[in-house]
């Protein structure tokens, strides 16, 4: 479920962009995310901080666009969000009892030395600096309607590739750190 409240309201957003304009797309992204942010709660009693940072960051912006009629705000979100995820990934070299925030986020699941788990958060710091960023080089540089194409199929695309790139790194360190080799 947790994958669906990802992907499922920006793909509301896209497609309802796609028949009508940038200010009742931004009010079916509120929508669907609020939507399914409370489904998820109801389903799990919980949402992840980050999942609640999106949602206020979404109703904030969107409601920024909505008021206004400029796409500018819900164009700044995807931004603001990665750029915040990366000082508090950066911050977790300095906070958190000596644990990287992607080690406590997966050290359940896998075994990995220090380093390296150092090195894979220092990689979602770059990687959440460099998409912010290139996020607003596209909503500056082209049209809204390759913006939106962007939000949709360029972060989420980027996203993925990194994380696959992420979970081929670990795999390759843990095998490393099994018992008897």
């Amino acid at each position: 479920m947790s994958q669906l409240v990802e992907f499922l309201p920006v793909l509301v957003f896209f497609l309802v962009y796609q028949w009508t304009d940038m200010v009742t797309a931004t009010m079916a992204l509120m929508a669907s995310m609020s939507l399914f942010c409370l489904m998820e709660w109801m389903v799990r009693r919980k949402l992840t901080r980050t999942r609640l940072l999106a949602l206020v960051l979404v109703l904030l912006f969107g409601s920024a666009t909505v008021l206004t009629r400029n796409a500018l705000f819900i164009q700044w979100k995807p931004t603001i969000l990665q750029w915040i995820l990366a000082v508090v990934f950066l911050g977790s070299h300095v906070v958190g009892g000596g644990k990287v925030l992607i080690r406590r986020l997966m050290e359940n699941n896998v075994t990995l030395p220090d380093a390296i788990w150092i090195r894979l958060n220092l990689a979602w710091v770059g990687f959440f600096l460099l998409s912010g960023a290139l996020n607003l080089y596209v909503a500056w540089s082209f049209s809204e309607e390759i913006w939106v194409r962007f939000k949709l199929f360029g972060l989420m695309g980027l996203t993925i590739i990194f994380a696959l790139l992420q979970g081929a790194t670990m795999i390759r360190y843990a095998q490393k750190n099994e018992p008897g080799e």
